[in-house]
C-alpha cells in the first residue's frame, strides 16, 4: 500500500487488530490485575472504569509497534499497561476540569464519586502505571511516558493560556495539539518500538510516525465539532460553547474581515449559549473554507505518517499500523 491522498477504506478494529489478537486479550487481562485495589471503593471504582473501556487504540499503537520488529515480551505489555493507566488518568482528571458529567455516554467518575475522589483516583491510576513500569525495572518506557506526561501539562497550560485572546495562529495551534494529544500516541510507538528491540534511531522514527498520527487524530476531532454543519446547518459545536479554538476556527477568523471576526469572536466568548448565533458562526467557518483546509491539513500530516512508516520493512504489524492510522482518519466517533 502507498501513502496518497487517495482516500481509502479503513480496516475494522477485528482486522487491524489480528496479528495481536491474543496478545490483546493477555493485555486486557493484564491491565485489569494493574487496576485492582485493596481498598474496597477504588476496586468498585475500577471495575466501573474497567467495564467502559474505549477502543483501545493507545494499547493497540504500542502492542502493534512492538510486534513490528519482534515477539510482544513482558515490556510489551507493561508499554502498553502503562500507557493505558496513563491515558485514563487523563480522561478522569480532564472530566473534573472541565465539570463533565458523562464520557463515552456513561456517568463519568466525578460525576458518581465527586471532584476529590475522582482527582485522587487519577493520581492512583497514574501511579499504578509508574510503580509497574519501576517494579519490571523499564526505565527506558518510564524516560519516554514522563516525557510525554510534562508535554500533556505543558500543552493544557499553553491552550488555556492562549485561548483567552481568543488570537493564536495556527503555528501555536499545532505546537499545543502536539503536546496534548500527539504526545501520547507518539509515546505508545516509541516505547512500544524500545520493548521490541528497535535501534534507538527506530524507536526516534516510531515515535516521529506517532506524533503525525496523532496531530491527524486530534485534527479529526476539530472536525466532528461540525458533523453536521455542511449536511443540515445542525453544528455540534460543543467545542465553540466551551471556547476551545480548533484548526477549522482558527483559519476561519484569519480569513474573514475585521467585522466579521469581531462578531464571531464575541459569539465565541459571550453568547456562545445562543444556538442562532453559533449556526451562524458555523456557517461562516464552512463559507471561508475552514474544514475544507482541516481536512487537506489532516490527510497532509496521515500522508506523511504513512510515509515514515513505509521506511520500515512490510510485515503484518506494519500493514495494520496503516490501518490504524486510515481509522484514526476516517472514523465517525
Amino acid at each position: 500500500m502507498t501513502a496518497s491522498a487517495t482516500a481509502q477504506a479503513s480496516p475494522s478494529l477485528a482486522e487491524i487488530q489480528r496479528p495481536i489478537a491474543a496478545e490483546m486479550k493477555l493485555f486486557e487481562q493484564r491491565f485489569r490485575e494493574a487496576m485492582r485495589s485493596k481498598a474496597p471503593l477504588l476496586d468498585r471504582i475500577m471495575h466501573y472504569i474497567v467495564q467502559r473501556k474505549g477502543k483501545q487504540m493507545r494499547p493497540m499503537f504500542t502492542l502493534l509497534s512492538a510486534r513490528q520488529f519482534g515477539p510482544i515480551t513482558d515490556a510489551g505489555y507493561a508499554a502498553a499497561s502503562l500507557i493505558e493507566l496513563l491515558h485514563t488518568a487523563t480522561l478522569v482528571h480532564d472530566d473534573v476540569v472541565d465539570g463533565s458529567s458523562m464520557r463515552r455516554g456513561f456517568f463519568s467518575i466525578n460525576a458518581l464519586w465527586k471532584n476529590k475522589i475522582a482527582v485522587l483516583v487519577g493520581d492512583y491510576l497514574l501511579s499504578r502505571g509508574l510503580l509497574l513500569a519501576v517494579d519490571q525495572k523499564q526505565f527506558e518506557l518510564l524516560g519516554i511516558v514522563s516525557t510525554a506526561v510534562r508535554e500533556m501539562s505543558e500543552g493544557e497550560l499553553l491552550q488555556l493560556e492562549k485561548a483567552r485572546g481568543l488570537n493564536f495562529k495556527e503555528d501555536v495551534y499545532f505546537e499545543i495539539i502536539r503536546q496534548k494529544t500527539a504526545s501520547l500516541i507518539a509515546a505508545c510507538c516509541a516505547s512500544g518500538a524500545a520493548a521490541g528491540g528497535a535501534t534507538p534511531e527506530e524507536v526516534a522514527r516510531m515515535k516521529h510516525f506517532g506524533e503525525l498520527t496523532g496531530i491527524a487524530f486530534q485534527i479529526k476531532d476539530d472536525l466532528f465539532d461540525y458533523n453536521n454543519a455542511q449536511d443540515s446547518g445542525k453544528p455540534t459545536g460543543l467545542d465553540i460553547k466551551e471556547k476551545k479554538l480548533t484548526l477549522p476556527l482558527i483559519h476561519a477568523l484569519q480569513q474573514v474581515s475585521a467585522s466579521d471576526r469581531r462578531w464571531m469572536v464575541d459569539v465565541v466568548k459571550n453568547r456562545n449559549e445562543d444556538n442562532a448565533a453559533l449556526a451562524k458562526v458555523i456557517a461562516k467557518v464552512v463559507e471561508v473554507g475552514g474544514i475544507a483546509h482541516a481536512t487537506q491539513r489532516m490527510h497532509a500530516y496521515r500522508d506523511e505518517a504513512l510515509t515514515l512508516l513505509h521506511t520500515f520493512p512490510e510485515n503484518e504489524a506494519r500493514n495494520a499500523l496503516e490501518g490504524l492510522v486510515h481509522l484514526t482518519v476516517n472514523r465517525t466517533k
